[in-house]
């Protein structure tokens, strides 16, 4: 939201520069995110003054050119060769002196002291486009002859700055989304310190000139409109905006329209109350009717776009059909035109809930469903018609031809709120006096009704739609006192509680912490994910997520299943920028709805996971190591290596493949303990990678942490370096393909009773010599005893019994 300090003045005494009033903005709760400075022309003008020319003559090297002897109030005239043919001795003149930066179709150029044609020029005598004050290159601009020469040419024009402060302005204040309501806050700030004028806005008396000219109001949507004031003026003419008008919105960032139009916006964004002009010639039968429409009714707004109306909106119509969709956006047959000669003024309350719900609908967002969704001053439709009104007679020269039309089906009423000095002492942190704080109350509209010793009964205004109980009041005095005029105890407090083991966000950062060693960057997506994501998906299928009532938009209308999307996207988007080798991983939660048919807080399902991402390749390529591709495998090791750390080793796992993710990984498994699935890994399909525009290949690993968390072990036990030798034996297993390496791992430490500690894989083969149907796998088997050497004896004893299993188990035999 930008405010101007200029338009602030008109309300309110302010002393402080723009920076210190920046700050103060900030401290009492509207936070000043930028300033800028306005100029009316670009540069403000600088170095150039008015001057007078002494002396004219022709160039003696030049035919168009002449010698002139400008007097700029300095202590000698100076030489200025001119090319304009209007140029004259006695004539008043705008100069730009030596240094001066000037600017003309968009680029610019510096004043040197120079020589053309060989005599010496010290400045530049300017046209109107040269200054940026018109179009025109004929000739010089010629000054009035009261100018002083010396004078500078912005005091000469009376330009005008401002200073435009951007301010964040949070949801819950929309009260302060306008001009007054910003002077309003810092009236009451200052009213802590000097005593402060709040001026109101302008208004003169509005009575109808005649009343030729009345249109009939109905509600027939009373919970949709709760109030709706308007009024007739004729004979108006539409033409541009004065230069004071212009220059206030453009300083805001808005394109001045014509001054009708105009004077719309500038009281929206004077008082916050929106305003619609209908072109009264337009309206059937002279009737507006306040309803909500047929579903499917096709209405094209001021954009010229056609839209199929809700049955869930309001509309504005006439006699015939919708001419506005009520506090969103105007229809394009009503609008204001240059040919527009009598209108209706429109100022009115909406629902908040209906024009959120309408403007999500279409897809629109305007300064006027800004203000109405969160909830505009119910109290100031009034004033703002008036106010409306009344400048659009001095501007537009318009004839007021009807009473003021002031529909009002269901008041809001201001609500009380009972609030105790105790309370507010103790909240803030700080005793406060009672009279600042009635002051400061005051101030903001908030009037005592009652007070009886510590209890205080409040009548809160109804624009004030944040304060609803009495910890919001005693921020709003807070607010207004200054934060920083709160202390700092010396007291310390403290509490001894009992902590669960593991720590659970202890937990969740040394999980963070091993994969950023190793090389991983952490992401955060939005938990608000496309829904079309998950349309034809069985893995995920599209009637599980938990639908978002009233998204932003289509891409953040359903709470993410999984956490694999967010991680496409960031992938697409670094290979998008050159940065395709990538190892990304991101803790967060997901959810599923329990029962397709209904969607409420008890519906659904919530749990945390991780997600790890690989793709592109293992490092960067140089010069002495060969390119290689991250695969599953370094994918695999990777949360694995996680799992031990957890106290969870692989040989407790157990393997399967990942047959009902099919449409999500093109290969994977799932690795379970005791039943549960604590991973899902593998790599994902290409033909959703392809959705993203990813032509790599991407491996991703999902860990359900809430069932992972569960299992943890910390316990360590430690013992001291073997003495004892360690003795290895080779098997050539011939073994059907069907079988599983972590078969023959698992039956292998089954067997060894504590003395084997290791079983690895070195060989794989399959093609000549081995039978259809069957495989090789050589593998090693790692023998050791604490207490003793390991006779042959024992190692054979241990060999037999591990042969046995394996050919009973797994019909395997040996080569």
């Amino acid at each position: 939201m930008k405010i101007s300090l200029n338009w602030l003045k008109d309300f309110i005494d302010i002393q402080e520069s723009p920076e210190k009033l920046g700050t103060i903005l900030t401290d009492i709760g509207l936070e000043v995110e930028g300033l800028e400075q306005i100029e009316e022309v670009e540069g403000g003008m600088k170095g150039l003054v008015v001057g007078e020319v002494l002396e004219c003559s022709k160039h003696p090297d030049a035919d168009k050119l002449s010698l002139t002897r400008v007097d700029v109030g300095g202590e000698e005239p100076l030489s200025v060769v001119c090319g304009a043919p209007n140029v004259a001795a006695g004539q008043k003149v705008v100069v730009a002196t030596i240094g001066t930066e000037l600017s003309m179709n968009g680029s610019s150029f510096t004043i040197k002291r120079a020589k053309i044609r060989g005599q010496l020029s010290e400045g530049m005598i300017c046209a109107e486009d040269e200054i940026g004050l018109g179009t025109s290159h004929d000739g010089i601009m010629v000054l009035d002859n009261t100018a002083v020469p010396g004078t500078p040419a912005a005091d000469y024009f009376k330009l005008e700055s401002d200073s435009v402060f951007e301010i964040g302005l949070t949801p819950n204040r929309i009260d302060a989304a306008s001009h007054f309501g910003t002077a309003r806050d810092l009236a009451a700030f200052y009213s802590m310190s000097r005593k402060i004028e709040l001026k109101k806005p302008f208004l003169t008396d509005i009575k109808p000139d005649s009343k030729g000219r009345t249109v009939e109001v109905t509600i027939e949507d009373t919970e949709g409109c709760r109030r709706f004031t308007g009024l007739t003026i004729t004979d108006i003419q539409v033409a541009p905006s004065p230069k004071w008008l212009q220059l206030r919105l453009k300083a805001i960032g808005l394109s001045p329209i014509n001054n009708v139009v105009d004077i719309t916006n500038y009281v929206l964004h004077e008082l916050g109350q929106p305003l619609h002009a209908y072109d009264a010639d337009k309206l059937a039968d002279d009737k507006i009717i306040v309803r909500r429409p047929a579903e499917g009714t096709s209405f094209v707004t001021l954009d010229g776009v056609e839209r199929k109306l809700s049955a869930e909106d309001v509309m504005v119509c006439d006699a015939k059909r919708g001419v506005c969709i009520a506090g969103v956006f105007g229809g394009f047959e009503s609008g204001i035109t240059e040919q527009t000669k009598n209108i209706f003024l429109e100022s009115a309350y909406f629902d908040p809930v209906s024009v959120r719900k309408t403007a999500k609908r279409h897809g629109l967002s305007t300064d006027s469903s800004f203000r109405f969704e969160r909830g505009v001053d119910p109290e100031i439709t009034l004033v703002a018609l008036k106010r409306a009104a009344s400048l659009i007679r001095d501007l537009a020269k318009g004839t007021i031809s009807s009473e003021i039309i002031d529909i009002h089906p269901s008041p809001i009423k201001a609500w009380e709120i009972d609030a105790k000095y105790s309370h507010i002492d103790r909240l803030c942190g700080k005793k406060i006096d009672p009279s600042l704080i009635k002051s400061i109350l005051a101030s903001l509209d908030i009037r005592v009704v009652k007070e009886e010793g510590d209890d205080l009964k409040l009548l809160v205004a109804p624009y004030r739609v944040d304060v609803t109980r009495e910890a919001d009041v005693i921020e709003e005095i807070l607010r207004i006192y200054g934060y920083n005029n709160i202390g700092f105890s010396d007291k310390l407090n403290s509490s001894v509680s009992y902590q669960q083991q593991p720590d659970h966000e202890k937990m969740v950062n040394f999980v963070s912490d091993y994969l950023t060693s190793n090389g991983f960057t952490e992401i955060m997506a939005n938990s608000l994910t496309r829904g079309e994501y998950y349309r034809e998906l069985t893995s995920f299928p599209a009637e599980k997520s938990v639908p978002v009532m009233n998204p932003l938009s289509a891409d953040l209308n359903v709470m993410r299943q999984t956490i694999l999307f967010g991680g496409l996207e960031s992938i697409s988007r670094n290979i998008n920028h050159k940065n395709p080798n990538l190892r990304l991983f991101e803790y967060g939660r997901v959810y599923q709805l329990e029962n397709k048919d209904t969607a409420d807080f008890k519906n659904f399902r919530e749990h945390p996971v991780f997600g790890i991402f690989l793709s592109g390749n293992r490092e960067e390529a140089r010069w002495n190591a060969a390119e290689q591709k991250v695969d599953f495998f370094q994918l695999k090791a990777y949360f694995l290596s996680l799992l031990a750390k957890l106290g969870i080793s692989e040989s407790r796992l157990d393997v399967a493949p990942l047959e009902d993710r099919q449409d999500i990984f093109g290969g994977g498994l799932a690795f379970s303990l005791a039943g549960d699935i604590l991973v899902e890994a593998g790599t994902v399909q290409p033909e959703l990678l392809a959705r993203f525009d990813i032509e790599q290949e991407v491996f991703f690993a999902e860990i359900f942490w809430d069932v992972l968390f569960k299992k943890i072990t910390l316990s360590r036990s430690f013992t001291e370096l073997p003495k004892f030798p360690e003795v290895r034996r080779d098997l050539a297993l011939l073994i059907d393909e069907e079988i599983e390496y972590a078969k023959i791992e698992k039956l292998a430490y089954s067997a060894g009773k504590g003395m084997l500690k290791r079983v690895l894989l070195f060989d794989y083969y399959r093609g000549k010599n081995i039978p259809e149907g069957k495989k090789s796998y050589a593998v090693s088997f790692y023998l050791q005893d604490l207490k003793k050497t390991l006779t042959d004896k024992e190692i054979d004893r241990i060999m037999s019994k591990l042969t046995d299993l394996l050919k009973a188990e797994l019909n395997a035999t040996l080569r």
